[in-house]
């Protein structure tokens, strides 16, 4: 006779579809600033989490990541790949699932797609950043990169830091259209430009978001003036970055976890000894951000497995009450947790 899973052996799974629909139900403005409340607030309580770089199996084809931590009463890990040949392909370059579950049984509490949560997280950690490094009252943020983050970049900050006008810049014109299409009527005034050059005029916040997995110069030393904040986030495994070495002289730079940093992020390019402040200790009011108006801030992101665990916190929390999921039965459930073999035994029908 089949048996029927207790409750604790269900787990809730937020689909492509339904993750889709809560973020149409909570707003996709609104979902971008409680991210970035989530994402600080835990932040604030670094210290408490496991932390470990994430584990990688690079290829020639791109990187296939786990990305685990605990705070010692949820347990989190993140599958991700970045893989920027797929694009022509017709295939995402980033995707992802996540999961959540209890340190104290081990049970998964919740399974769901993070292909779009990771590219919401991205953007509100972006912002989180920007808001205790970019200066006071920045209007004005350079994209240089427009594709798949580029949106969510743009609307994380308008929503948190009240960005108001976007200059974009794409080796690729249909992606600056693309993005330029997307963005219409959230008022945002859009700015397409002709050169990294012209995009970075201006600007108080220029992002760096290119897909290519190599040792690029995407901002050269002459691009930068005194008083930006870089938010680098395209440089994200070993031998990727996209600022010339002479602009991280130059800057304040602040990263998420150095362990994973160093190895992956733009300051690789840097001697060992390449002093950076972690961005928890400004957060948490320990070490100063942003001191004066000439100061160049450089926000070194590479994504770290607790904003996952906040995304994902986030979104068990949003779902509570709704029809964003469904339950998922793959927890083995036997009423004698010593009789697995029996369950699977009774499980066929007698002829």
């Amino acid at each position: 006779m089949l048996q029927i899973p207790s409750p604790k052996a269900l787990v809730p799974f937020v689909s492509v579809e339904n993750m889709m629909r809560l973020v149409h139900h909570i707003g996709l403005q609104p979902m971008l600033v409680g991210l970035a409340d989530e994402i600080e607030a835990d932040f604030r309580r670094w210290p408490v989490f496991d932390k470990t770089p994430r584990l990688g199996s690079h290829s020639r084809h791109g990187v296939i990541e786990l990305m685990p931590t605990s705070d010692g009463e949820i347990y989190s890990f993140k599958y991700v790949n970045g893989h920027p040949r797929n694009m022509a392909k017709g295939l995402q370059t980033v995707t992802a699932f996540g999961l959540l579950a209890e340190v104290d049984t081990g049970y998964p509490v919740l399974l769901t797609e993070m292909t779009l949560l990771t590219a919401l997280r991205t953007a509100a950690t972006s912002a989180v950043a920007a808001r205790h490094l970019a200066p006071r009252h920045a209007r004005t943020m350079a994209i240089i990169g427009n594709g798949a983050q580029a949106e969510f970049q743009a609307l994380a900050m308008k929503a948190v830091l009240g960005i108001t006008h976007l200059r974009l810049f794409d080796v690729n014109s249909r992606a600056t259209e693309k993005v330029c299409r997307n963005l219409h009527g959230t008022g945002l005034t859009l700015i397409p430009c002709h050169s990294a050059q012209a995009a970075v005029e201006g600007a108080d916040i220029i992002t760096t978001c290119t897909a290519d997995k190599q040792y690029a110069t995407i901002l050269s030393d002459n691009m930068v003036g005194a008083g930006v904040h870089i938010n680098a986030i395209g440089g994200d495994c070993p031998g990727k970055t996209e600022l010339h070495p002479d602009i991280l002289k130059r800057a304040d730079t602040f990263v998420e976890y150095p362990p994973q940093t160093r190895i992956e992020g733009e300051i690789q390019q840097m001697p060992a000894d390449y002093p950076v402040t972690e961005l928890w200790r400004v957060i948490s009011g320990e070490v100063e951000g942003r001191r004066d108006a000439r100061q160049i801030t450089l926000f070194d992101s590479v994504g770290f497995a607790v904003e996952d665990f906040s995304a994902l916190r986030y979104v068990r929390s949003r779902i509570v009450g709704t029809e964003f999921f469904e339950l998922l039965d793959i927890i083995a459930d036997p009423d004698d947790p010593r009789d697995l073999y029996g369950m699977l035994q009774r499980a066929v029908e007698p002829a």
